[in-house]
């Protein structure tokens, strides 16, 4: 099956939703205990809040003649290790989406953000879009990957490049009830089954493979991918995907890889299974990994229960088995997406939600994730906590695109993709 669209230009905007993302049930406070590298921590967690309880603000200035808005001036930040963050521009880049953004570089130099097209957390008959752009000023639509059935939508994405420099994109999304037309209110049902969607012309044009990922495993819903496709040393491609038991009761994140250029996929393991070291959380969900190269790989992974917060796994035989090593955020602060800097350094971004500093964070690490410097953040801004979902390209100029979604800023009233401009100086 193809499909091909029209080119639109526009702004920047977008957001994401998963099983994962704000649909867990509220937790009340309580004590967690568990073993961390060089012993015990006991952290006491809030309760999570609902996907649709969020908000978002971060003042901006509307300049003449630029195109979109520019929001803020710029901005240092310093740590104590002496880095600062530099914004140097902000955009509400594509407007009424709630984006859930993923960031692909490609060979080419464009930067091309796949995101879901409506403004809500999914309840709503809407694509998976992918748009592009040269600079992160200015988007273009170039192509709709997953194109949603009448009483589904497509929404939850995974996406990066195969080894021949295609675009492959793994979507997921929900069997939706409801009529807008009746004035009945729309509500998720069931996960669907995630689709592989592939270009070799960088969006326009699309193969869908609708049988390519894992049916679902026993008592558990169908597979949610998120974060970066990657190539492992071995040839093959990985991507994660989490699920839910049909009793609600755990969540699960398995790695899963491709041995023919994303075509079909298989689980390899399994990273977290809400027992033994993630009992606790009782599971995890979204998770972003990556490949640090001789077998090695971590992963940032979101806990369901207990904080929401991120924990760090890594693997060091190549994907096959995992071992949760530390905690890498506060309660609220989820999820997370790593990339490779230019100097060497690893780039953990992530949302904010906690009360008064919403908006999108980072740390980095220079020894493989071991340690991590102090949190700086990007913005925030005390409005809305509906926002995050951050994803990051870096230029070969050195400074750095983020994208993330946002229900409202000040003066903006509606969900978008924002982008920021920055580097560290």
């Amino acid at each position: 099956m193809k499909n091909k669209m029209a080119p639109v230009c526009q702004g920047l905007t977008k957001q994401v939703w998963t099983m994962g993302n704000d649909a867990a049930d509220n937790v009340g406070i309580q004590m967690l205990s568990w073993n961390k590298v060089g012993g015990t921590s006991h952290r006491y967690v809030g309760t999570p809040f609902g996907m649709d309880v969020l908000i978002t603000c971060f003042s901006f200035l509307i300049f003449l003649g630029m195109p979109g808005f520019l929001m803020g001036s710029t901005m240092e930040k310093q740590t104590p290790q002496g880095d600062s963050v530099k914004v140097l521009e902000q955009y509400v880049a594509i407007d009424n989406v709630c984006a859930w953004p993923n960031l692909t570089y490609t060979p080419d130099g464009d930067v091309i953000a796949t995101i879901f097209n409506q403004p809500s957390h999914g309840r709503s008959f809407g694509d998976v879009d992918c748009w592009t752009t040269k600079d992160g000023r200015l988007w273009t639509k170039t192509g709709t990957p997953a194109p949603h059935e009448p009483g589904f939508n497509r929404m939850n994405v995974a996406a990066g490049l195969t080894n021949s420099g295609e675009l492959i994109v793994l979507a997921s999304g929900w069997e939706v009830s409801g009529d807008p037309e009746k004035n009945e209110s729309l509500s998720l049902v069931k996960v669907l089954r995630p689709w592989v969607s592939i270009s070799s012309n960088m969006g326009k044009d699309w193969t869908i493979h609708k049988a390519g990922f894992p049916k679902a495993e026993d008592d558990m819903t169908d597979f949610i991918p998120f974060g970066d496709v990657l190539k492992a040393d071995d040839g093959s491609l990985r991507v994660i995907a989490y699920a839910q038991s049909l009793d609600k009761t755990i969540n699960k994140v398995s790695m899963c890889r491709s041995d023919d250029n994303g075509r079909t996929w298989t689980v390899m393991s399994k990273i977290s299974t809400g027992s033994g070291e993630s009992a606790l959380a009782k599971g995890h969900n979204e998770t972003a990994i990556f490949n640090l190269g001789n077998g090695e790989w971590i992963a940032a992974a979101r806990r369901w229960r207990g904080g929401q917060s991120m924990d760090l796994f890594r693997s060091m035989d190549d994907g096959k088995t995992w071992s949760i090593e530390s905690e890498l955020t506060e309660s609220r602060q989820h999820p997370g997406h790593i990339t490779l800097l230019q100097d060497g350094r690893l780039l953990l971004t992530y949302g904010n939600r906690i009360s008064g500093q919403y908006g999108v964070a980072i740390r980095t690490s220079k020894d493989k994730g071991k340690t991590w410097s102090p949190e700086q953040k990007l913005f925030s801004q005390a409005i809305s906590a509906d926002i995050g979902y951050p994803s990051s390209v870096q230029y070969p100029d050195g400074k750095i695109l983020t994208a993330f979604y946002s229900s409202r800023v000040k003066n903006h009233d509606r969900y978008h993709m924002g982008t920021i401009l920055w580097e560290f100086q």
